[in-house]
């Protein structure tokens, strides 16, 4: 049994304790999580990210059983990690290799995370217009999150290969993300709006299956004279796993950015995920004062992409990957104190 294989398995593992013990913890509490909860399990699963970057330091050679120079100056080839090694001095070169696979780990779980937010504006407008009641929101967000890490997994796995067959692929993607990034500060202030009735996963539901047309407390199916129902909570759902399904288009190629590591990739790209559902408790109330974040992220998507399509240029001239967790890191904390420094002026 490889070491690769046990790397792998055991973050599985994990994954599935932590949302098993989710649902059994929280899966019949039916109530609102209050900020103190959320700041709590935000909290918490910070850490264990950091923590994982920890075990990346100290064991991230065994992601890809790198046994011998050979082997990794392989994985340095292929995932690009452009780094300088030296064949006499193995012990060295694996220090290097781990410090920058953290790098590489912890950029792109900001990266994701931050991303992430935006997904809450939408989360927040998607609960508004359905009228849902908020001590529901925890159970219509751990499904969704569990079905948002099997498809992030497709994905994930998907591009990489991809990638590997087709290097040209990453620039497609790198002009994707800056023409997202310009359309997104383009329409920076519009109001969204879900209409319940013409939304596309509504009326998809309504021509294939049976729709009950009120809510069934937090039970997503209802019998009702022998047939089997959905209820607009199941609805609810189905809309935030397409919303995710649409922002992961933007988000995955972003880590690609950062790493060609599919194992990396997958692991910030997972943990994030996993925090944002303690992350929109936390925000949910209070996301309107961030009204600089969405200028913020349509910087960062077109900055990440610019690198993308700069390629091997962009380590050349000096944006590593240390250089780049700094100016994200820079763009996101500008966005967040101009907001706070200049609030938004209520309309009369």
């Amino acid at each position: 049994m490889s070491s690769e294989f046990i790397f792998i398995s055991g973050f599985l593992v994990f994954i599935v304790a932590m949302l098993a013990i989710d649902l059994g913890l929280f899966g019949k509490a039916d109530k609102p999580v209050s900020m103190k909860q959320a700041a709590l399990m935000s909290g918490v699963w910070v850490a264990f990210a950091l923590i994982f970057y920890g075990l990346i330091l100290r064991f991230g050679h065994l992601l890809h059983h790198i046994d011998s120079f050979a082997a990794l100056q392989q994985v340095n080839i292929r995932n690009a990690h452009n780094l300088t090694l030296a064949p006499d001095d193995f012990a060295n070169d694996l220090a290097l290799y781990r410090q920058n696979l953290g790098l590489e780990f912890i950029t792109g779980y900001v990266v994701e995370y931050a991303l992430s937010v935006d997904n809450i504006f939408v989360m927040v407008l998607i609960f508004t217009a359905f009228a849902v009641n908020p001590k529901y929101y925890h159970k219509v967000l751990l499904w969704g999150i569990i079905g948002a890490v099997v498809m992030r997994f497709a994905f994930i796995f998907l591009g990489a290969t991809l990638l590997e067959q087709f290097h040209w692929i990453l620039y497609l993607f790198g002009a994707f993300l800056v023409y997202t990034g310009i359309s997104m500060y383009i329409n920076r202030n519009e109001e969204q709006e879900i209409d319940t009735e013409k939304h596309r996963v509504v009326r998809f539901a309504s021509k294939y299956f049976a729709v009950h047309p009120r809510f069934e407390g937090g039970n997503f199916f209802v019998k009702i004279d022998g047939r089997k129902l959905i209820t607009p909570l199941l609805l609810v759902l189905l809309i935030i796993e397409v919303t995710d399904l649409v922002f992961a288009v933007d988000s995955i190629p972003a880590i690609f950015s950062v790493t060609r590591d599919p194992y990396i990739v997958f692991f910030s790209n997972i943990f994030a995920i996993l925090g944002l559902r303690s992350m929109f408790f936390l925000l949910v109330n209070i996301i309107d004062k961030f009204h600089y974040l969405k200028t913020g992220l349509a910087v960062l998507l077109a900055f990440i992409g610019l690198k993308m399509l700069a390629g091997d240029y962009a380590a050349k001239v000096g944006l590593t990957t240390g250089v780049s967790l700094l100016v994200i890191l820079g763009i996101l904390s500008t966005s967040v104190i101009a907001s706070l420094l200049f609030p938004r002026k209520k309309e009369a």
